[in-house]
């Protein structure tokens, strides 16, 4: 895969992501199309768009770690992705911390945040699960100081 081949990056993640569905039961790699379509619209860069395919890959498992390393991607996608990549139990402050120090990575979250906050969305949730998402994508949003 050449460093920025956003077609090669796309089927990967389509490949890595191709048995997981969301919490509504849908083609996981819609949501991952929309946060890549997202940060282009937003004007980012293709290692953005780039990142934007993998940015769930790593906390997901679809590849690991060790893996992304070993990627032949540019060291900001790597870096991006790690970026917004969520660790077991950490804190929210800290996260939104290393996604602010992370040049590029704010625009991913920012692209992330709206296709999950997204109300045709998040109507197939149940009511539950809506108000806790909604609740936890306006706290990241106001520590990203997207509001």
């Amino acid at each position: 895969m050449t460093a920025l081949d956003l077609a090669a990056v796309e089927a990967l993640a389509r490949r890595a992501h191709a048995a997981q569905t969301d919490k509504a039961g849908r083609p996981y790699t819609e949501h991952l199309a929309a946060v890549a379509e997202g940060v282009r619209r937003r004007g980012g860069s293709d290692e953005q768009i780039a990142a934007a395919w993998l940015h769930d890959a790593v906390e997901d498992g679809a590849v690991s770690e060790e893996w992304l390393e070993g990627a032949e991607l540019p060291r900001p996608v790597k870096d991006m992705v790690l970026a917004v990549t969520k660790r077991p139990g950490e804190a929210p402050e800290a996260y939104a911390a290393r996604i602010l120090a992370t040049p590029g990575a704010l625009l991913i979250k920012e692209s992330d945040i709206a296709h999950n906050s997204d109300p045709e969305r998040a109507k197939e949730l149940d009511e539950p699960t809506r108000e806790r998402l909604k609740a936890k994508y306006a706290r990241m949003r106001q520590l990203l100081g997207l509001n």
